[in-house]
């Protein structure tokens, strides 16, 4: 496997080499909204590689090496040796649901030699949960699933994700990996701490969360967010919802996406079950770096080869990236310190990550956490 990367900024222009030009099968972009609506600069993009599939979406800042940047352009160019991809691409506007769009991405991808499905999403129309939910049901068990949800900065207005042509609103892409010389590892960690009384979920509609232990859930979240409620939904992403499901040790963490003042409701990214206990939370600087180490740490562990990967993706919530502010880079810095200087690194913030938790754990939607996806190709 070959790796290259080339960053575009509005100060600089582009830079990095483009020795793959023609021979990369996979370019991997992330970038600004704006930067991602400039045609010109896309179609620019897309020509630096263009026998390669595309995938990739705009962000709440994009990582590049153990930088992050804000409206810039990151493409992120591979060339397999052994490994050979497809792709699949469905519309928001064009399925019944969200599960229906994961199922028809999962459909639409040859099973056999299929090793591991990597999926970008609009970050605003979709249920996450729901799509991981049936992505997982269309996938066999023994093919891994990551990625994320595309995001708009702080802004929550409209995202964009690469189809075979542009970048467009309403839009989910997955990239299916085949062959047995690829290597793929994953971890994803948080670091939040809790805060508050442990409530009950007592009325929610998939990702709509009505009330909490009988009362309005807006009311009781302004409550306790103090001054920041008057910056909601934006300032939800730095009190992110702790969820324990029933029948389940394990918790996950939830993002606000949308507020209804009329229904006194909150919209998250995932589903919130009726039934199931929530619990505010708020950061932890050094548990949140410390997460972003862990998530690296899994990730190599889990590609079962002691030899650093060449390729790692890394998708963070654009709440970790509000929290940790100048401290930002420190936690993209973590990663590099467990995966090593060889490991080319891209990746992006986001209204959502895609991830199992652990390497035998079902894949899920996650929020507030850091996801790293590793690649290798191993030798002959």
């Amino acid at each position: 496997m070959k790796v290259e990367q080339r960053h575009w900024t509005d100060s600089k222009g582009w830079i990095g080499t483009s020795d793959l030009r023609e021979s990369a099968q996979l370019v991997i972009i992330f970038g600004g909204r704006d930067a991602l609506s400039q045609r010109e600069l896309v179609e620019e993009t897309r020509k630096q590689y263009p026998e390669a599939m595309a995938i990739g979406c705009s962000t709440a800042g994009e990582i590049a090496g153990t930088g992050v940047y804000d409206n810039s352009i990151v493409a992120t160019a591979i060339e397999f040796a052994d490994t050979q991809i497809k792709r699949a691409d469905v519309l928001v506007s064009e399925t019944d649901s969200s599960t229906d769009a994961g199922k028809q991405l999962g459909a639409a991808l040859e099973t056999e030699g299929l090793k591991h499905v990597f999926v970008i999403s609009d970050g605003q129309n979709v249920n996450g949960s729901e799509l991981v939910a049936g992505l997982t049901a269309a996938l066999p068990t023994s093919v891994s699933l990551t990625g994320g949800l595309a995001g708009d900065g702080p802004r929550f207005e409209k995202t964009l994700t690469f189809t075979a042509g542009n970048p467009i609103e309403g839009a989910i892409s997955a990239i299916g990996f085949y062959g047995d010389k690829l290597r793929v590892g994953f971890g994803s960690f948080g670091g939040w701490d809790s805060f508050g009384p442990m409530r009950q979920v007592t009325r929610s509609e998939a990702n709509v969360l009505y009330e909490l232990d009988g009362k309005p859930a807006l009311e009781l979240y302004k409550k306790y967010l103090g001054e920041h409620a008057d910056g909601l939904p934006a300032t939800g992403l730095l009190f992110p919802l702790s969820v324990k499901l029933p029948h389940r040790e394990d918790h996950l963490v939830r993002t606000i996406l949308a507020v209804d003042e009329d229904q006194q409701s909150l919209t998250f990214a995932g589903n919130i079950p009726e039934g199931s206990i929530a619990q505010l939370m708020r950061a932890n600087f050094e548990r949140l770096i410390d997460g972003a180490s862990g998530a690296a740490q899994s990730s190599f562990d889990s590609i079962g080869d002691s030899a650093s990967p060449e390729l790692a993706i890394l998708i963070s919530c654009v709440g970790r990236k509000l929290v940790l502010k100048q401290r930002t880079e420190d936690e993209v810095e973590s990663v590099r310190d467990v995966l090593g200087e060889d490991t080319v690194l891209t990746g992006f913030y986001s209204y959502g990550e895609i991830c199992p938790s652990s390497p035998q754990a079902d894949c899920e939607l996650h929020n507030q956490t850091m996801t790293v996806t590793t690649f290798r190709e191993l030798d002959d």
